[in-house]
């Protein structure tokens, strides 16, 4: 009962992030690494150094981060702050009224955000995975960020050492249901500081902690497909055996 309480907290404080696609980009789709252990261990060293400073994770505790192939003594030695344990949960330490002082909202517990955000637009992952790669330098925002994804986004570009600062270029071009009007359309980034890693790189890193956010909301999803494809093999048996022994018993009536 108390994890559920738990886990109906933090689908309460998704708000500020589970919103549709507002501008309508178009998502890109992320790379399937659910399955490789390096990018998902590379995956959880991001989302520790980089997303848990404001961003909760109630839902998970660090020792489950030996299903990743770490030891206890590698998750003490690389992924721990100074006070907290192996086996605590992972928990910012951000203050909730500053938090709402400073991004106008409390950051929500990321423990299931890649599951939330899954739409008819693509999935969670492809959300994420486009959101971080579309932020750029806007002066009029309070934070100096804004976002294709989430336009007006609270969230400050977090990652922009590592990609660097971009500006984004627009077009204005008539409405072709209204000639009177005009669009906003969106005609490409302009990089105006290099980051550490160049834009391979960093959509590289970017799919890493996208695979560690997407496999933190289900643990167990690798297991369960693999476990399903044996289940259905073997239903599939049943059903020959029972479609054959109904036509030997029907077979004798006649």
């Amino acid at each position: 009962m108390k994890q559920l309480k738990k886990l109906l907290a933090a689908l309460v404080l998704m708000p500020a992030l589970v919103m549709a696609n507002e501008a309508g980009y178009p998502l890109d789709r992320a790379p399937d690494r659910g399955q490789d252990m390096s990018a998902l261990q590379n995956g959880a060293k991001l989302f520790v150094n980089y997303c848990l400073n404001c961003h909760s994770a109630s839902m998970m505790r660090y020792n489950r981060l030996r299903d990743l192939g770490l030891s206890e003594e590698q998750i003490r030695d690389n992924l721990l702050f100074t006070s907290d344990k192996v086996g605590d949960l992972m928990k910012s330490n951000l203050n909730a009224t500053d938090a709402k002082k400073w991004f106008g909202a409390v950051p929500p517990d990321l423990s299931v955000i890649a599951r939330a955000k899954a739409s008819g637009d693509g999935t969670g992952a492809d959300w994420i995975y486009t959101y971080l790669r579309t932020y750029y330098k806007d002066d009029s925002r309070a934070t100096g960020w804004n976002n294709l994804v989430f336009p007006n986004v609270g969230m400050p570009h977090v990652l922009w050492e590592l990609q660097g600062v971009r500006a984004a270029k627009f077009e204005e071009e008539k409405d072709p249901h209204d000639a009177n009007k005009t669009i906003h359309k969106f005609a490409g980034f302009e990089q105006i500081k290099a980051g550490k890693l160049n834009v391979q790189e960093y959509d590289s890193a970017v799919a890493d902690l996208v695979a560690y956010l997407d496999w933190m909301g289900e643990p167990v999803k690798n297991k369960r497909q693999r476990l399903g494809v044996w289940v259905l093999f073997l239903m599939s048996i049943l059903v020959f055996l029972t479609w054959r022994l109904n036509a030997s018993f029907w077979k004798e009536v006649k």
